[in-house]
């Protein structure tokens, strides 16, 4: 009777991790009965290849080993037009993003003084041609005596109706000058493309104050676009000017053939040679975007496989290989890079010449048979 009163107190604490032992148990199924794990299906019903069931060979193949050098798209000839007179803008008419031709009329500036500035320039030709007729008519008359009477006209007289007659010739020519710059100012006025390209920025608006120098548009001639990306050292000195070579513009999802057009002859810090690469013209391509330049590194020998062979338990990557006798085999595998349309690089998993089911035909993977 004492034992057991002096074991009353602990009595609750040994029930409780008696219930805890258990509910440990329970949970890792020692009350549960245990399957044992099988390879596949028994031996005497081995899961066959269907009659008509389409099947592809692992292929082994040599592929070109590529490095892939990142850069922006940039235009080999860009423009930055501005204004040759301080003037008010009037119009613009173009806007970021608008295809142009040379010569078109992109910018009119106020020209009212520049015009003024030629009617000046006229009235004083007018008044220079004026004064050059008076004085080729004194000295034709002074010419016309000298002749007649050497005596009639003084040497001085004479000399000094000649120096006039050049005096006013000169001041005839200056005044037809000042005509000519007056008219190229107004010129100037108009702001016109020097060549066909897109517009890529604009600076200014309508009221703005055009000064000489300040820009006003950015164009771009989109014929030039060229792919501008570093390439390490040991690569650049490989490649040549002329040698064609493969970009992948991201935004587009797409490869395009370029041609190396610059190797820039001076290496940067970080050991690196600028090269760049001329595009062919395509609409939706613009400067600035983001493009991978593939330079060659060589080749190396992987295993290819359709695609359709594959198919995915949970993360798992797995085929349905064909051995001896036209009997299935589940077998994983691992995958790397896709190298053309409809097949995939195999890492593990595959010999080259191995037959796998494809599963263009299959819509659940064969399950093992029941015992």
């Amino acid at each position: 009777m004492r034992f057991f009163e002096k074991a009353r107190p602990i009595l609750p604490i040994a029930l409780g991790l008696l219930v805890l032992v258990l509910v440990i148990a329970w949970l890792a199924g020692f009350f549960t009965t245990k399957i044992e794990p099988t390879t596949g299906p028994p031996a005497d019903r081995p899961v066959r290849l269907l009659a008509g069931q389409a099947t592809d060979t692992v292929q082994e193949i040599d592929q070109q080993t590529f490095v892939e050098a990142v850069g922006s798209l940039r235009s080999a000839s860009r423009t930055v037009i501005s204004s040759k007179l301080l003037a008010t803008i009037l119009q613009i008419a173009v806007t970021a993003g608008d295809e142009v031709v040379a010569n078109q009329v992109l910018v009119q500036l106020d020209t009212e003084e520049a015009v003024a500035r030629l009617r000046q320039a006229e009235e004083s030709r007018q008044a220079a041609q004026a004064a050059r007729s008076q004085a080729e008519a004194d000295f034709q008359r002074a010419e016309n005596l000298r002749r007649a009477d050497p005596g009639a006209i003084a040497q001085q007289e004479y000399d000094s109706k000649q120096a006039r007659l050049q005096i006013a010739t000169a001041q005839l020519r200056r005044a037809q000058q000042a005509v000519t710059e007056a008219t190229v100012l107004i010129s100037y006025g108009t702001i016109r493309a020097p060549q066909a390209g897109r517009i890529v920025d604009r600076l200014a608006e309508p009221g703005d104050m055009a000064k000489p120098g300040e820009p006003l548009l950015v164009v771009y001639d989109a014929l030039s676009l060229r792919l501008e990306a570093p390439v390490m050292e040991s690569l650049a000195g490989k490649l040549q000017l002329g040698q064609k070579l493969s970009v992948h513009i991201d935004a587009l999802a797409r490869d395009f053939q370029a041609t190396v057009d610059e190797i820039v002859p001076q290496a940067t810090a970080a050991r690196s040679f600028l090269v760049k690469a001329k595009l062919p013209r395509t609409n939706n391509l613009y400067e600035g975007m983001f493009g991978r330049l593939k330079v060659p590194t060589g080749t190396r020998r992987h295993l290819c496989l359709n695609e359709n062979a594959i198919y995915r338990i949970g993360q798992l990557e797995c085929v349905d290989t064909v051995g001896p006798g036209d009997v299935l085999q589940r077998r994983l595998i691992k995958t790397g890079h896709q190298q053309k349309p409809g097949r995939v690089e195999v890492l593990s998993g595959l010999r080259a010449g191995e037959r796998v089911v494809l599963r263009s035909q299959i819509t659940t993977p064969p399950a093992a048979p029941n015992p």
